[in-house]
């Protein structure tokens, strides 16, 4: 009896023991997860800010904020987030602090595509046109979508047009980069009939047809300069 009381005593220790073993086991995991994560981030963090300082991005969203920024502009950066992708979407890729003229203008540099959101009232933003020129200007890939609006819609205001403001150059970039978006097979999606989810898609698509082939050019090009 008094050996099979033992017995049980022995069972039950062994059993809150075992218990404190893997609770401990379990709580070290769940610390060194959390290690693993700030470092990633960390890892994250310092891996997107090149030497000079400058984010790196795959692609940059050009986009006219009142038309476009709550629906398609940010759905597709979240898209392109999901799958690695980095872009570049003016109030989620700069700080306080930053020069707007510089932040954009190193993320047009660095990235391989463009995306460029036209949109009804895209062409009355100078902003908007001179990103386009200095994509345009930049051979970047661009890729077009035509929000609620027909390619043959891309035309400068001629309140722009008749303003002082602009230096006849300027004008003519900016009629220089509408011709060529306009002349460059995009999406179009009307609001009234489409589909936001396909929208997003067919451009999230497009983006990563775009960068591979990229890719493939960079990769030929290093291979012929080594031999």
């Amino acid at each position: 009896m008094a050996s099979s009381g033992y017995s049980r005593r022995s069972s039950a220790m062994i059993s809150r023991l075992s218990a404190s073993a893997e609770a401990a086991i379990e709580e070290g995991s769940r610390t060194t997860r959390k290690q693993q994560a700030v470092v990633g981030r960390r890892v994250e963090y310092y891996d997107e800010e090149s030497v000079a300082g400058e984010a790196r991005y795959d692609v940059f969203i050009n986009h006219r904020g009142v038309d476009t920024k709550r629906t398609v502009a940010r759905l597709l950066y979240d898209r392109l987030a999901q799958d690695g992708v980095r872009g570049f979407l003016d109030n989620m890729s700069m700080r306080p602090g930053d020069r707007l003229e510089d932040r954009i203008s190193a993320g047009i540099r660095e990235c391989s595509v463009a995306v460029a959101i036209f949109s009804p009232s895209y062409c009355d933003s100078e902003y908007c046109l001179r990103e386009l020129a200095m994509i345009v200007e930049s051979r970047k890939a661009i890729i077009p979508i035509f929000y609620n609006i027909k390619p043959s819609d891309l035309i400068l205001p001629q309140a722009l047009a008749d303003s002082d403001v602009y230096l006849p150059r300027d004008l003519e970039r900016f009629r220089f980069a509408l011709r060529e978006a306009k002349n460059t097979v995009g999406i179009t999606y009307d609001s009234a009939t489409g589909d936001m989810a396909e929208l997003v898609s067919a451009a999230a698509d497009a983006v990563f047809y775009n960068i591979e082939k990229m890719e493939k050019v960079q990769r030929r090009e290093m291979i012929v300069s080594r031999l």
